[in-house]
C-alpha cells in the first residue's frame, strides 16, 4: 500500500530541500539541516511514502530557519487569490461545456499544477493562465471516466480528498458540476488538519467559497496516511461509495489501499513518470481497481 520511500525519492527530496535551504541561510546551516534530514529517512518506518515525513520535515525547517508555523502561507494566499480572480470565467467554461462534469474534472486536474512544494521554483501563474486556455483539450482515460460516472449514478456518498491551496478553487467548480449532475450524491470535502506544505486547510476552503460539508484528516501529513487519520476521516472513507483523490500526495499514500478511489492528478516526479510511462505534467485519471 502506497508508493514507498526509495533511493530515488530520497535523492529527489534532498535536492529540493537543499535548494530551499540555500535560499534561507548559509551553506554551513544547510549542511547541518540536510544531515538531520537524512536521519529522518534512515529512521522512517518500512513501506511509508515520503509524505509520511512531512510534519517532521516542517519541524526541521522551524528548528533551523525562521519560517513560521506555515512556511507556505504567502504562496497559499496568492494561489487562492489567483483562482478567485478568475473564478467566474473558469466556472463558465465548465458550465457551458458539452459535458460539464468532464470539463470540471479536467479543470480540477489542471489546478493540481499549483504546487509550490513538488514543483519547487517552477510554478508560474502566467503559465497557468496559458494552460487554462487549453485545459479542456486534455486527454483522460474515458473508460475510467465512464466507470466513475456510473458509480456516481449508483452511489450516495462521495468523499473529495483535496490537495493544494488554490487548486481547491478548481475543486469547488468540479464539485458544483457533480452536484448539479448527481443531486442525490452527498459530497463531503476533506482537507488537511493543519499547515502541511502548501496543502489546503479549512481556511483555504473558506477562502475559495466551498459550501459542501467539510472535515479534515486530523493531521498535517501532505497526503492521506491511513494510519494517522482522525476518527471522522476514517469514518468518511469507510462510508463513501466513491472517493476522489486529488494530487500526487494523496496518491502516494493511498495507491493499493483497496478503497473505491479515483485518482486525479498531474504527473510531477520521476516515480510517477516511470510508473505510468507518461511525461511530466500529464493529466491522469486512474482507478484504484487498476
Amino acid at each position: 500500500m502506497s508508493i514507498a520511500l526509495d533511493a530515488q525519492c530520497i535523492a529527489c527530496h534532498i535536492r529540493r530541500h537543499l535548494n530551499t535551504a540555500l535560499t534561507l541561510g548559509d551553506g554551513d546551516t544547510a549542511t547541518r539541516f540536510i544531515k538531520e534530514l537524512m536521519k529522518l529517512y534512515i529512521a522512517a518506518p518500512e513501506h511509508v511514502s515520503m509524505t509520511f515525513l512531512g510534519p517532521q520535515v516542517d519541524a526541521l525547517y522551524r528548528q533551523f530557519y525562521d519560517v513560521g508555523e506555515d512556511r507556505f502561507a504567502k504562496e497559499k494566499a496568492d494561489s487562492n487569490r489567483f483562482v478567485m480572480e478568475r473564478f467566474e470565467t473558469i466556472q463558465k467554461r465548465a458550465e457551458t461545456a458539452a459535458d460539464p462534469v468532464l470539463a470540471g474534472l479536467k479543470l480540477a486536474i489542471l489546478g493540481n499544477y499549483i504546487d509550490f512544494s513538488a514543483l519547487q521554483g517552477q510554478v508560474s501563474f502566467d503559465q497557468l493562465d496559458q494552460m487554462l486556455e487549453k485545459a479542456l483539450e486534455a486527454e483522460l482515460d474515458m473508460a475510467v471516466y465512464d466507470d466513475f460516472c456510473r458509480e456516481l449514478r449508483e452511489g450516495k456518498k462521495l468523499l473529495y480528498l483535496t490537495d493544494n491551496a488554490g487548486e481547491i478553487g478548481f475543486d469547488r467548480i468540479f464539485a458544483e458540476q457533480l452536484h448539479k449532475a448527481y443531486p442525490d450524491m452527498q459530497i463531503t470535502f476533506c482537507v488537511r488538519g493543519g499547515p502541511a506544505q502548501n496543502d489546503a486547510t479549512r481556511a483555504d476552503a473558506e477562502a475559495v467559497g466551498i459550501r459542501f460539508p467539510m472535515i479534515d484528516n486530523g493531521n498535517t501529513v501532505p497526503g492521506t496516511e491511513l494510519s494517522l487519520l482522525g476518527e471522522e476521516a476514517k469514518r468518511a472513507l469507510e462510508e463513501a461509495d466513491v472517493i476522489i483523490s486529488k494530487g500526487q500526495g494523496n496518491a502516494e499514500t493511498l495507491l493499493g489501499c483497496g478503497y473505491n478511489i479515483y485518482y486525479a492528478f498531474l504527473i510531477k516526479c520521476p516515480r510517477f513518470i516511470d510508473r505510468y510511462q507518461k511525461p511530466k505534467l500529464t493529466p491522469m485519471l486512474v482507478s484504484e481497481r487498476e
